[in-house]
Parts: C-alpha cells; structure tokens; sequence
C-alpha cells in the first residue's frame, strides 16, 4: 500500500486545485479550490474556454456574478469527478463584511441549485476574520455549511466551534513560512520537520480541543510545502492537499502511523476557552504570526479575484 492509500485509511483526503483534469488519477473524496487556483487553472489552453464561455454567456451582467458564475462552473465540473463536496470561495475582498459575506455565499449556492447540484456537497468557503465567522454562523443558521480558510491560530478555532460551522481549515504551510522567515540562519530544517514543524503542532493543538470538547467542527489542515507534514498530521479528520504532494505520497511505500487519535485527545486535561468579538480582537492580535498572515492571505485572495475580474473584462 503506497502512502496516499495508507493516509485514506485514517484521513479523508481532499485535492486542492483547480485544475480538476487531474481529480482522476488521485480520487480524492472531497476537493477545494480559491481564487488563486481558479485564476491559475484558467490561464492554461485546457481552462481558458471556460473563462470565455462565462463571459460570452452572461455579458452584461455584472463582473462579480460572472466570476461565481465562473467559480460553479468549475465547482460542478469538480463534482462531477469526486463523490464528496468542494469548497468554493466568497470574494475575499468581502473579508470584513459580514453581510455582504452572506449575501455572496447564498448566491452561488443558489448558482449551483440552479445547475441542479444538491447543495449538501457544496461548502462556501470564508476568510476566519470575526466577520467572516459571524457570517458563517448565519448561513449555517440557514442549511448554508461553510468551511473557514486562512486559519492560523487556536483563537480563530474556538471561535469557529462556537459558531457551528461545518469544516475549518487551519494553514500548516504558512505557519512553517512565518517561523523559517523569523528564525532566519538558526532554523534547523530537521530539527523543526515532522511533529515538530510549528505548522503542525497548531493543527493538532486544534484537533485536540475540538475532540476534547465535542466539538462537531470538522478539522482539515490546508497549505503543506511537504509530504512530512502530512504524515505528521495523519489521522486529522480531513487534508487538502495539491496534487504534486499527492504524487509523491502515491509514489512512496513508507510506513505511515496515525499521528492523531480522538481518544488520545479526550484523555487530555485541556482547559475550556471562550470568547466573545473584543476578547477574540485582542487575543487574535497578541499573536503576531496569525495576525500577518490572515493579512497577508486575504491581500493575495482579493489581488487574485481582482485579475480574474480583469481577465474577464478584457476577454
């Protein structure tokens, strides 16, 4: 057994990518996408007709309806690939505004009802600010289910709990970015690798609360630079993952162990947290590395839905 099969035993394994030609020769379960993969896909000759085509089809209609337009259309070709869900995106220049996140989030779900997709297997995916939480908790009030992305701190998931949304994905990439950058010359890639990479332990830091607690939130860890970091979160209710990392974890027959145990999490002695919109700005801004790169995240989302729109209006 290679270790893609290995990790599906424990792990319920989801693509990353928007270039959904790819799904087949991984058969992930369940896939994800954004405004950057969506942005990268249709640069390519096999993608760039649809891009033509939605624009062509609905010309005259505003910029921002064509693109979710667009965003379905690649979220129903994804499904009618895998047997789970995709995860599509609301503008992340909409990060701060809780209503206007509604708004949007019920209007592809709409798209897709349309398109005849049973919208259980659609999750609208939202940047976990405190706008963005507040704006999943309503739609999930309303048989909306959401998934939480840019998530880099435990304060963000306690929030998100509270606010029952349905998927969160906390950033194990990033994370590592952040900690290698500040440590500079005395990063030690070996001994930071595995269980030890910062990226990791957050999301097991997570993982834990969330079964300690009961919490029903389903935890996918999202933006590996390595196939160790994956191994080393084995066992996690769900992974994203793109498909180059996909390929070296079906190229390789290492053993792979469960790393996280929901009984060995509620054995824990791990102390209840809550919080309320100050007592999460000031926690969340204690910590620098979440604050950075939920900022950093969001300006890149919102660069790369903003070119897309470009390429829609030149097209």
């Amino acid at each position: 057994m290679n270790q893609l099969d290995a990790l599906k035993q424990v792990t319920t394994v989801v693509a990353d990518t928007g270039d959904f030609r790819q799904l087949s020769a991984y058969q992930p379960q369940d896939a994800t996408t954004n405004p950057s993969l969506i942005l990268k896909a249709v640069q390519k000759p096999d993608y760039a007709p649809l891009l033509q085509e939605a624009v062509t089809r609905w010309k005259g209609h505003p910029v921002e309806e064509i693109m979710d337009r667009l965003i379905v259309r690649f979220g129903c070709e994804i499904l009618s690939l895998i047997p789970g869900r995709v995860s599509t995106e609301v503008d992340a220049r909409l990060s701060f505004d809780t209503m206007a996140t509604v708004t949007r989030g019920e209007r592809i779900i709409e798209l897709y009802q349309a398109e005849g997709v049973d919208t259980a297997r659609v999750l609208i995916k939202i940047a976990a600010t405190w706008e963005g939480i507040e704006a999943a908790r309503i739609l999930e009030e309303r048989g909306i289910h959401t998934n939480l992305t840019l998530l880099f701190s435990p304060v963000q998931a306690v929030a998100c709990g509270r606010a029952k949304v349905q998927l969160i994905s906390p950033f194990v990439g990033r994370i590592y970015d952040w900690y290698k950058k500040q440590a500079g010359a005395q990063w030690d890639e070996a001994a930071m690798a595995g269980p030890n990479d910062p990226g990791v332990q957050s999301v097991r830091q997570i993982y834990q609360y969330y079964k300690h607690f009961g919490i029903a939130t389903e935890v996918m860890g999202a933006s590996f630079r390595n196939v160790g970091q994956i191994t080393a979160l084995a066992g996690c209710d769900l992974l994203t993952i793109a498909p180059d990392l996909l390929a070296q974890l079906a190229a390789s027959d290492a053993p792979l162990t469960r790393a996280l145990d929901p009984e060995a999490a509620r054995a824990l002695d791990l102390p209840a947290v809550e919080y309320d919109e100050p007592a999460f700005r000031y926690a969340f801004n204690a910590d620098a590395m979440a604050t950075e790169k939920l900022a950093e995240g969001i300006r890149a989302f919102a660069a790369d839905a903003a070119k897309l729109e470009h390429m829609m209006q030149a097209a």
